[in-house]
């Protein structure tokens, strides 16, 4: 398994339209896509792009939301994922697995349309980490 490039890095928000806002006035942001929602993780989402990968921003869309949690501990939001592209997303999987890296539920779609699944922050350093299999145009 080969590691790809950084896609983009989770940010936590409370509201995504105050988040774009400050990506566009403190940070020069110009292509921020439409939000929408990701009835399935409990999340809607929006992506700013930047000239090398993206930002996603992710606001909860309920109560049960599995952002609420990390908002209570961060109400101003924050960092909340990085995430890696890898080129076969089983593949990826199984090694992790092999690995004894804890991952997060099961195989799933995410925000662009393509599978990712989590590894455990406890394994990763810290930090939650999203693989995703690479978008068919970037290949």
């Amino acid at each position: 398994m080969k590691l790809g490039r950084l896609n983009h890095v989770g940010v936590a928000t409370p509201s995504i339209e105050r988040s774009v806002a400050l990506y566009r006035e403190k940070m020069g942001a110009t292509t921020v896509h439409d939000p929408f929602d990701l009835p399935a993780q409990g999340v809607r989402v929006c992506f700013v792009d930047a000239p090398n990968m993206q930002v996603e921003l992710i606001e909860p869309l309920g109560a049960d939301s599995p952002i609420v949690r990390f908002l209570e501990r961060n109400p101003e939001g924050g960092q909340h994922h990085l995430c890696f592209e890898v080129a076969d997303i089983d593949e990826a999987r199984a090694w992790y697995e092999a690995k004894g890296v804890g991952i997060l539920g099961p195989t799933r779609i995410g925000a662009h349309g393509t599978p990712i699944f989590f590894l455990h922050p406890k394994d990763m350093g810290g930090v939650l980490t999203e693989i995703m299999e690479s978008p068919r145009q970037a290949h």
